[in-house]
């Protein structure tokens, strides 16, 4: 309970700041005359923006995943807690404490190694570096970054030998997580899929599996280099989806952030599907469980059919909110009103 408030504290001040650095790009873009003359309507206010900092940790905080995940004394919210530090410190500027808590939530999961392509993006941005990579300030930065992030981690790892006196740790954590031995059923998409599988088949799905995770980062970090928080929103989602073992408290964080994006929703397109779909599922995760478990009426089919189509509403609402997002860029920069050569009215397609 204690995490979960802190979680919501420290995404209170993120955001809080973040929006700071919003207002003051819009502002400066409007300025530049960046925008197209007929996107009024598209710029956000700071009325709009006032109370997104309080949605984000009440989203976060009243969430019934964040409730699960606090009722079932799961370890995911001190995750969770670290992972919010971190994007404090990231939106604060402070390259000392972001590499910190980067490498203390790698440490614990793994999976947060692939934030810190959006971390560093953001520091580069507040420290008016370009991103190019001919530039030595870039270079000189990033290797500034990386440095601390891996002394950081080193120091974790290496405090872990001194109170174990043992490297056994090492495979039966980060093995654990890689190579997948414990199938027990849970939200994700490993456990059905390897218990069905041919031993000598698994070692090469498992990489394939462990590899979705890591894939993205670098084609979103080269779409998303000029928004680096709405890639690590986008990469917190991904590690939900695909990390090999999920739980719903990991659902819960990146879903804090849908508020911070409220400005998209009039260019979502399947967002009261997916609402409901997700919804359903979540209701019929423990209905199917019991059926299959305690009363012995289904089996594991029905259960993965309901993790599975979790997982699928998970993918189509990020790839919902990055389409949004993508589309709102591009009105901002050519206006809303689109048109052909012919001058028929164009539709904005995303390819």
């Amino acid at each position: 309970m204690i995490t979960d408030v802190l979680t919501a504290v420290a995404l209170y001040l993120a955001i809080q700041d973040f929006n700071k650095v919003v207002f003051k790009k819009q502002k400066l873009l409007i300025e530049l005359d960046k925008y197209a003359p007929d996107v009024a309507e598209l710029i956000q206010t700071p009325m709009e923006m006032h109370y997104i900092p309080l949605k984000v940790a009440l989203f976060y905080l009243l969430n019934p995943y964040t409730v699960m995940s606090c009722v079932a004394k799961s370890t995911c919210a001190i995750n969770n807690s670290v992972i919010a530090f971190f994007i404090l410190a990231t939106i604060k500027g402070s390259a000392f404490l972001s590499a910190v808590f980067l490498a203390l939530a790698t440490y614990q999961s793994l999976y947060p190694l692939t934030l810190f392509a959006p971390a560093l993006l953001y520091l580069l941005q507040r420290q008016f570096i370009p991103i190019k990579l001919k530039s030595k300030s870039f270079w000189l930065y990033t290797m500034q970054y990386a440095s601390l992030y891996l002394c950081s981690l080193v120091v974790l790892i290496c405090l872990s030998f001194f109170l174990l006196n043992s490297w056994d740790f090492i495979p039966a954590v980060y093995g654990f997580i890689l190579s997948v031995p414990d199938l027990t059923p849970n939200i994700g998409l490993f456990w059905y899929f390897f218990a069905e599988m041919f031993e000598h088949f698994s070692l090469f799905f498992v990489c394939v599996f462990q590899i979705n995770v890591f894939f993205y980062t670098i084609p979103l970090a080269i779409k998303l280099k000029e928004h680096p928080v709405f890639f690590l929103f986008v990469q917190l989602a991904i590690i939900s989806i695909f990390k090999s073992y999920p739980t719903v408290g990991d659902v819960a964080l990146y879903m804090a952030f849908l508020p911070v994006w409220s400005h998209l929703y009039r260019f979502l397109r399947n967002i009261f599907i997916l609402s409901c779909v997700l919804i359903f599922c979540s209701f019929l995760f423990p209905v199917l469980w019991h059926l299959w478990i305690y009363a012995g009426s289904a089996n594991s089919n029905f259960y993965y059919a309901i993790t599975l189509t979790f997982n699928i509403g998970q993918i189509l609402l990020i790839s919902d909110y990055f389409y949004a997002f993508l589309r709102r860029e591009y009105y901002l920069s050519h206006g809303l009103h689109l048109t052909r050569q012919d001058g028929t009215e164009a539709m904005l397609v995303l390819k």
